[in-house]
């Protein structure tokens, strides 16, 4: 079961990838984690995507692919794997196919950009830990302190408004080509391409992928 899910950012993709992942036993592979992951190492790639992101830019095809194609080489990978947030752009779709890797599902999260708008911006983050909270939906128990360690929060750099802004701004210049290639693909049989209301609770949307991958 190999699955791409596609949606702006804050259209729930991180929380859902993580349903299916435990409920049908595949690894979610973000790109967004891996970035991060770069950055905090402090590498040398890790550098550069951070002075990227902190400018409210997509990172290039290059540095995203090279790092996909290593982890869906893992043996991990072999029965299959969930992508989120890879591909974004044509270009990204069309390197996956020619490395040969079939995908079967693509889910598309459906959330106007003013709901993804309150729902990044208040997003708080425990650095050492990885600990994500809301000030709205899901608040610490003393405001802006990590409930284990009593740690101060603090924002992403791209969970500011005007990065969040700039980074709508720009997929939305990439949305629509590379849902119709894959819409096209489903057309001719070769992928189950699906779209899903990103406002719906959490557990409707279960429901929703569940009778979706258990077809």
């Amino acid at each position: 079961m190999r699955i791409i899910l596609i949606g702006a950012p804050g259209t729930g993709k991180g929380t859902q990838g993580i349903f299916i992942s435990e409920r049908y036993n595949v690894p979610k592979i973000s790109t967004g984690d891996m970035l991060r992951e770069e950055v905090y190492l402090k590498t040398k790639i890790g550098l550069i995507i951070k002075n990227i992101i902190a400018q409210g830019q997509l990172v290039p095809n290059k540095i995203v692919c090279n790092l996909i194609k290593k982890r869906i080489q893992k043996k991990d990978c072999i029965n299959g794997f969930l992508l989120d947030g890879f591909p974004r752009t044509i270009k990204q779709a069309i390197y996956l196919s020619n490395i040969n890797f079939k995908i079967d599902y693509i889910l598309e999260f459906i959330v106007p950009f003013h709901t993804i708008l309150e729902r990044i911006s208040g997003r708080r983050v425990h650095t050492d830990s990885g600990r994500i909270y809301h000030i709205k939906f899901k608040p610490p128990k003393i405001q802006n302190k990590d409930d284990i360690t009593g740690e101060l929060l603090t924002i992403r750099e791209d969970d500011k408004i005007e990065s969040i802004k700039t980074r709508l701004e720009e997929y939305k210049k990439i949305h629509d080509p590379l849902i119709n290639y894959y819409i096209n693909l489903h057309k001719i049989g070769h992928i189950k391409f699906f779209q899903i209301d990103g406002t719906n609770s959490v557990s409707l949307i279960h429901k929703k992928i569940e009778k979706i991958l258990n077809k």
